[in-house]
């Protein structure tokens, strides 16, 4: 199903003065907008790989009128995202876009010839006034007048601004897809619809797993694909040792049965997702619709993984940025219909276009358990102490960590991935025969080691009571241990199941003073892993939700929220934030 992605609409405000003022401002103002739009639609992309597409008001806006042509004309071009630029003085109420659901930044000039500094701080409190919160950009650098540069600092604060904006407005009207319940008692997976809706404006959509056994049973899936699937899994997905006891292994017979349900799920877990118009040719006129999901989760333990096979492959290759149709956008599918960690991952997906890693956080490795159980002294960036991130038996192939930038081990969006890159991600990865002790029904867990010096960021949202959502993040690497290092730490657990290595940046205060800080902070049992540093992204996202954030590691210098979070305090942003945060509700409340 075809997905219209929001667009940016760009205001360019002026001085409504006539007879010389606003006519010697035209020109200017209105390439100032002009620039604004295509820095953003050269530097910005949507999940598909197109260019952001950003939409200009017909006319420079001087006074209420024009604002209001300027609205209409958003509505209809399904602007999601607002930002108002101008190099002077505008009369601040009577020029500003009033539409509180959509997140909104104002750029105002640094310059003397003109007050757009003026303009800025007076419209900006016209907005925290009227409880609408709006993000501030004023370069740190005076510019002359005729200047066609977009400063550096400003460049940042832009693009900061419109990805996480449109990160809040591509989620806005989509679903999450429950598959199955709660799995094992994982708060989890208790999806909180009142969270979803009024923080994140999404629907819930809800099946029962039997639902994949009436698809197998009457075969509601592409017959065509599901051969050339299972014809390309078994030629590019590596069967790896069988970890079971011998009493515990399964016929080589079961074995091929056992794959070709995993690839059927695969299949109807993505046509539960996204819908499939094959189907409708097929005379499954509804099941083709799918539940316009951009994300979901699948519960798996244990009501159907005492009986059927696993979910990991499906959670593996649809998370993934490729499978048997080539190379394409990541699916984004939780373990253990994890919902909270599901939207973390889809924060980071949409932040980066990149595929997530989901990850138990498992095991804290101090500096001095590692000698004392392997003899080996941590070093690098691991010296100070190592988390175990290691899912249950799933996460995204491109977690291998096989492509590249620049030299150097990277995830990467999946229009940038190469053929070369996809071959050596399947070829670092195992398909293990599921430990039936865990999974009576068998499967194929995933198994690969995570390669080291990836700059990552780890998060995960929480719930709590009386308080709602609060976000928390930690950047670092991940980092490499020498084989036989590994293998002893790996073996402590489950070698079928993929591993992480990860190793926060510590900052000495608070939850930073330690990896064992971090650990013992951390508000759940699962993780969301991004490639790159994105905890300042992910904090301007969570302030245009109205989440706070409890926990991160991102220098103060790079933090990013409306201008009005500082009328809450700037001593010790925290506290503001979470005050505003309360104060203000949720966005779509």
């Amino acid at each position: 199903m075809a997905v219209k992605y929001p667009a940016i609409g760009i205001r360019p405000t002026i001085d409504g003065r006539r007879r010389g003022v606003r006519e010697s401002l035209e020109l200017q103002t209105m390439g100032m907008a002009q620039r604004v739009a295509d820095f953003l639609q050269e530097n910005l992309r949507y999940p598909d790989g197109s260019p952001v597409e950003c939409v200009i008001a017909d006319s420079t806006i001087g006074g209420v009128s024009e604002a209001s042509a300027a609205r209409s004309k958003f509505s209809g071009a399904n602007v999601g995202v607002s930002i108002t630029v101008t190099p002077c003085w505008c009369y601040g109420s009577e020029t500003m876009d009033m539409d509180a659901a959509i997140p909104h930044a104002v750029w105002g000039f640094n310059g003397t010839e003109r007050p757009g500094a003026v303009y800025l701080a007076a419209v900006l409190s016209a907005y925290a006034q009227k409880g609408i919160p709006a993000f501030g950009i004023y370069g740190e650098d005076v510019q002359d007048s005729g200047s066609e540069e977009i400063p550096a600092d400003v460049q940042a604060k832009l693009l900061r601004f419109a990805k996480s904006a449109l990160a809040a407005a591509i989620m806005k009207s989509r679903s999450y897809l429950s598959m199955g319940s709660v799995s094992m008692g994982i708060a989890g997976s208790i999806v909180n619809d009142q969270f979803f809706q009024e923080y994140l404006g999404m629907r819930n959509e809800y099946i029962d797993m039997s639902e994949f056994v009436r698809r197998f049973e009457e075969e509601i899936y592409d017959p065509e694909e599901f051969a050339r699937a299972l014809k390309w899994t078994k030629e590019n997905c590596q069967i790896g040792p069988d970890n079971n006891p011998a009493h515990l292994q399964v016929s080589e017979e079961e074995k091929e049965k056992q794959w070709e349900t995993c690839v059927k799920m695969a299949l109807i877990g993505r046509d539960l997702m996204i819908g499939n118009p094959v189907l409708a040719e097929l005379g499954f006129e509804e099941e083709a619709q799918g539940h316009n999901a951009i994300a979901a989760g699948f519960q798996g333990q244990r009501q159907w993984t005492d009986h059927f096979p696993n979910g990991d492959f499906m959670e593996t290759i649809l998370n993934s940025s490729f499978d048997w149709n080539g190379k394409r956008a990541p699916y984004i599918l939780a373990t253990e219909n994890d919902s909270l960690n599901g939207v973390t991952m889809l924060f980071n997906y949409l932040l980066t276009n990149t595929a997530q890693i989901f990850a138990d956080v498992r095991t804290y490795w101090s500096p001095a358990a590692v000698k004392r159980v392997t003899g080996y002294e941590l070093e690098g960036a691991a010296a100070n102490g190592l988390l175990h991130l290691i899912n249950s038996g799933s996460a995204a192939l491109d977690g291998t960590g096989q492509q590249s930038l620049e030299g150097k081990p990277a995830i990467k969006p999946f229009w940038d991935i190469t053929d070369e890159e996809v071959a050596a991600s399947l070829k670092e990865t195992f398909f293990r025969p599921a430990s039936q002790e865990y999974f009576r029904g068998g499967g194929f867990s995933t198994d690969y080691l995570t390669k080291g010096g990836m700059p990552v960021t780890m998060a995960r949202l929480n719930l709590v009571k009386g308080l709602g959502p609060v976000l928390q993040l930690v950047e670092g690497y991940t980092a490499e241990l020498p084989g036989e290092v590994h293998r002893q730490l790996d073996e402590r657990t489950d070698p079928t199941w993929p591993t992480t290595w990860f190793a926060p940046i510590l900052t000495g205060t608070g939850s930073f003073k330690s990896v064992y800080d971090v650990m013992n902070n951390w508000g759940a049992n699962h993780g969301a892993i991004s490639y790159g540093h994105i905890g300042a992204d992910l904090i301007t996202l969570a302030s245009i939700l109205r989440i706070p954030v409890s926990m991160h590691n991102v220098d103060e210098s790079q933090i990013f929220r409306p201008r009005v979070w500082s009328l809450f305090g700037t001593d010790s942003l925290e506290d503001a934030d979470y005050r505003a945060c309360r104060n203000f509700g949720p966005l779509y409340h």
